[in-house]
Order: C-alpha cells, then sequence, then structure tokens
C-alpha cells in the first residue's frame, strides 16, 4: 500500500498500515525546530497563568512582575468601580434631600 502525503513542505507522508507518520528521505528538523518553539510559547502560557516565572520575552529578574501588575491593576479597577458606585449612590441622596 501507498504512503499518504501530509506535508509536503516537510516530506512527511503517514503509513495507513501502522498508522505512522514519517519523513519520506527528508529531514525532520523543520519541523522539530517548530514543535520546540512551540512548547516553549505553550510553557510561558502556562507560567503566565501562575503569575511566577521567567517569561521568554522578559528581562532578567522579573519573575513575580505579573503578579505584582496583576495586583495593581485589580486595586485601580476597584477603585473605579467604587468610586463610581459611591458617586450614583451620593447623587441619588443629593436628589432625595
Amino acid at each position: 500500500m501507498a504512503n499518504i502525503l501530509v506535508l509536503p513542505e516537510f516530506g512527511l507522508v503517514a503509513d495507513p498500515m501502522i498508522g505512522l507518520i514519517t519523513s519520506a528521505g527528508e529531514s525532520l528538523s523543520p519541523v522539530l525546530e517548530k514543535v520546540a518553539v512551540l512548547e516553549a510559547t505553550s510553557d510561558d502560557l502556562i507560567n503566565m497563568l501562575a503569575g511566577e516565572g521567567n517569561m521568554l520575552a522578559s528581562f532578567p529578574n522579573r519573575e513575580k512582575g505579573l503578579a505584582i501588575a496583576g495586583v495593581i491593576t485589580s486595586f485601580w479597577y476597584g477603585l473605579a468601580v467604587g468610586l463610581f458606585i459611591a458617586g450614583i449612590i451620593a447623587f441619588q441622596l443629593i436628589k432625595v434631600g
């Protein structure tokens, strides 16, 4: 049985008998390089969710930067929403009085 062409630009073919994707006499290094970049990016996204760790595009010694930025952002958003609600209540009291 013949192989099925999967990615012709990288020379990848699938063997339907064993269910394996292999190279058709060409190097897999371009694919492996792209997989390594994808793995580094996914690890970076997971580290961003945790708020700790060094990010790929950040400067050294900035491990806690996302956690601190999240706290500061939450503080200012909370302050803005709180003042907005307090203003609405104050204007309602002025109308009544």
